[in-house]
């Protein structure tokens, strides 16, 4: 049987909204779970009279976790509909989904955004919202959960109210009609999840599961230059030289001119492809999304090093002097001013930068102006910063390659902030 095509999927929105229990219900729904498992779960939660954890349990199998209710570690998993194969990132409401919607094998494709309907937009929604807008995001559905709590329950006028004010937010931070779809659920009741529209009789709609398969698979950016993150270097006896690591734009073949940068030389090294590897097997040519090994002539293995990218000879990675990007402060604990040098990931590469200039402070909700050269800025702002890399970093302008101009901020063990880059000033 040949593999569906696959989405990586974000579930983001307001700590408490539910999104783990409605992860848990798609999981189930979706057969992820022997039904022992679940009825196990749902004993214990009874015991610790916390019934309505039971399904996010189902997500959330770390003891801790169990014990607060909360969401942690961000947990992959698979699920399949009658078209896609989707792997869900789960955010954790808080913050560290971030950096591996960034930097792990989870550029996320498509967002469900959570919204709890009898609480409405939080300050998370919004957070949420234009995270994702900023991270290019490109679909989203809204599901406007706990319909079975409104009052009265399944609240047709409590849906529509929710809805226009989520519209009115997705419509302010940028997002297109035709990115957005709206469906009402219930995940703890189960109500218009998978199956069935339960008591949501009024909803004319697709239930939440027929609502992803509404989704488009990306097309790869084949047509990009060549941009290839290295992961690792191996040296392999009777072979040579094998960088490793995914493809994220552009096309490599045998025979090709790859020039890798930063390196550890000055203007970057220049190989040629001899062959190329998949999973143990000999390939063609490797597109968007393939993780390869490559064999590359004419290069040693102390030349590169993990974060360099490869290129074209004639179009070359970017190398930034400096940069300016657009980010969002997501978690710092005081204030982020001139001189602040925390550690930037984005694709590979991990690099110490420094905050030149915060040139503006946006209102996260709207991106327009709130103030020019601001002295400071802190958790909840949105700013145009300039940075400058502590030592030799690729990053491109995210108009241009966007899979290499997105970055996480992060600093004291969590993530700060993120961003896109907007414009390069090269090196």
């Amino acid at each position: 049987m040949a593999e569906k095509p696959h989405l990586n999927l974000a579930i983001i929105g307001h700590v408490d909204h539910g999104k783990s229990t409605l992860v848990g219900r798609i999981l189930l729904d979706t057969g992820q779970f022997p039904a022992h498992i679940v009825e196990k779960y749902k004993e214990e939660a009874k015991a610790k009279g916390k019934e309505s954890f039971a399904l996010a349990w189902i997500f959330d199998n770390l003891k801790e976790e169990r014990e607060r209710g909360v969401t942690i570690d961000v947990a992959h998993k698979k699920f399949y509909t009658d078209k896609y194969y989707f792997t869900i990132i789960d955010a954790p409401g808080h913050r560290d989904f971030v950096k591996n919607m960034i930097t792990g094998t989870s550029q996320a494709d498509a967002a469900i955004l959570v919204v709890a309907a009898p609480e409405g937009v939080m300050a998370q929604t919004k957070e949420h919202m234009f995270l994702a807008r900023t991270l290019g995001v490109k679909q989203m559905i809204i599901a406007i959960n706990k319909m079975d709590a409104t009052k009265p329950p399944y609240d047709k006028n409590r849906y529509e109210e929710v809805k226009e004010e989520v519209y009115k937010l997705a419509k302010s931070v940028g997002y297109k009609d035709d990115q957005l779809q709206f469906v009402p659920v219930s995940a703890f009741v189960g109500d218009n999840c998978t199956k069935d529209k339960g008591k949501l009789d009024w909803w004319d709609g697709p239930t939440l599961l027929q609502a992803v398969d509404n989704f488009e698979v990306p097309e790869k950016p084949i047509d990009l230059p060549l941009r290839w993150p290295i992961q690792d270097v191996y040296s392999i006896k009777g072979v040579g030289t094998v960088p490793v690591g995914k493809v994220e734009t552009g096309v490599i073949k045998p025979g090709m001119k790859l020039i890798f940068k930063p390196s550890t030389k000055p203007g970057g090294v220049i190989g040629e492809v001899k062959t190329i590897e998949m999973h143990h097997e000999q390939i063609d040519q490797a597109i968007p999304g393939d993780n390869v090994g490559v064999n590359v002539r004419g290069i040693a293995k102390n030349d590169i090093r993990r974060g360099d990218v490869a290129g074209p000879v004639d179009n070359p990675p970017t190398v930034a002097k400096s940069f300016r990007a657009q980010i969002m402060v997501l978690n710092h604990p005081s204030v982020i001013t001139k001189g602040y040098t925390p550690v930037f990931h984005c694709y590979t590469a991990q690099v110490a930068c420094r905050f030149e200039e915060i040139e503006k402070k946006l209102d996260p909700r709207t991106g327009a102006v709130k103030e020019e050269n601001p002295d400071f800025i802190k958790t909840g702002d949105a700013a145009i910063v300039k940075i400058v890399p502590t030592r030799p970093m690729v990053i491109e302008p995210a108009k241009k390659i966007p899979q290499l101009g997105r970055f996480a901020i992060r600093d004291m063990g969590q993530t700060v902030a993120a961003g896109i880059c907007l414009d390069v000033e090269e090196a």
